[in-house]
């Protein structure tokens, strides 16, 4: 269409953004436009091409969410006809799993989407895929807006104890539930494309995107659940660390002071329920990684954001280099792959060369 590639989808097109394929670019040269395939590097979509890409930037394995579906398949959620979405859902994760990661097994690490809309068909697949080797499932990280139970609700429970007897972790990407964040920005309605406001430049949703899990993770660290299911992990995809000392302080600090006349956990300090059960990402983030010991440092795990626009690529690991010269190398290891292998039961590769994990 107009000499765009576009996906046609539920009576709806699908542009890629520009931002979602813009490694390898200078920022002068960014934009919000559709693009067409050769305007992308080809590690983009190929998943022998990409690996090429990791290579030149050093990084090892590499966690691949899905575009035009949705971090946490939102565009699937959003569909007319849930039988085919259902499909659609099954499909994407048979293609991810059995094909992209088995161009490289040793290199692309197994996620999976869920048919959030049916808590029995999500069950099922979260079976299904962690039969298949998935070892992270997508979820989306604001479930209300889009018209789903929230965190405190006994709605997700046989989901949380599925993953919590597969030890698959849960992971939250922001943006996942397709909540765009910003004052400006939250009476938006998701739209294919469209990603402004007439008085409002989309750097606000882009500088505030961390908001959400930070929104997320309170509401998990007081919904009960995390006493509930022991063993269940969550992954704050690409939500930075800097936010999670403040947010863990005041946490702390309004659990000891109003716990008694709510149905608040009495014996367990927020604080201490994070270090446990979640999992902070980053992809360069200085200030986070002054106050690791205040967020846990076998719980950081750094991020690549290959090919978006957060990506350094391909200078990801000079970068790493820089915002990590002050930690101790045993603290790096844990940073750049020890805690990410721990976290998705992902094997180390037989070298014994430090190397990086990539979302």
């Amino acid at each position: 269409m107009d000499g765009k590639h576009l996906w046609s989808y539920d009576g709806q097109i699908f542009p890629t953004i520009g931002l979602n394929a813009v490694a390898g670019k200078p920022p002068e040269e960014w934009g919000m436009d559709p693009v067409r395939y050769e305007d992308m590097i080809p590690g983009c979509y190929d998943p022998v091409a990409r690996i090429a890409d990791m290579d030149v930037d050093g990084v090892q394995s590499a966690l691949c969410f899905p575009s035009f579906p949705g971090f946490g398949g939102g565009t699937f959620f959003r569909a007319q006809d849930k039988e085919l979405a259902l499909l659609c859902v099954k499909a994407w994760n048979d293609f991810y799993i059995d094909e992209w990661c088995a161009t490289a097994p040793d290199r692309y690490i197994p996620l999976a989407i869920l048919p959030v809309w049916d808590i029995d068909e999500t069950v099922a697949e979260a079976e299904r895929v962690a039969a298949k080797g998935a070892r992270t499932v997508s979820f989306p990280d604001s479930p209300v807006p889009l018209g789903l139970p929230s965190f405190h609700s006994d709605h997700w429970d046989p989901l949380w104890q599925v993953c919590s007897e597969a030890q698959m972790p849960v992971s939250l990407h922001f943006g996942s539930g397709s909540y765009v964040p910003g004052f400006s920005f939250s009476s938006m309605k998701p739209v294919p494309g469209e990603m402004t406001m007439p008085d409002a430049p989309f750097a606000v949703a882009i500088t505030l995107f961390s908001t959400n899990l930070m929104w997320t993770t309170v509401d998990l660290l007081f919904s009960g659940k995390l006493q509930k299911f022991p063993n269940l992990q969550i992954s704050l995809a690409e939500g930075g660390i800097g936010w999670v000392p403040y947010i863990l302080e005041r946490s702390d600090y309004v659990w000891e002071r109003h716990r008694y006349y709510q149905p608040i956990d009495f014996d367990t300090r927020p604080s201490d329920l994070f270090k446990k059960h979640f999992w902070g990402c980053f992809i360069d983030d200085e200030h986070g990684l002054k106050n690791r010991h205040e967020i846990g440092i076998d719980r950081i795990t750094l991020e690549i954001d290959f090919p978006h626009s957060d990506s350094n690529w391909p200078n990801s690991r000079k970068r790493a280099a820089e915002v990590l010269a002050e930690v101790p190398d045993d603290e790096c290891s844990l940073i750049v792959e020890e805690n990410a292998r721990r976290m998705l039961n992902f094997p180390r590769v037989t070298t014994g060369e430090r190397v990086l994990s990539g979302v």
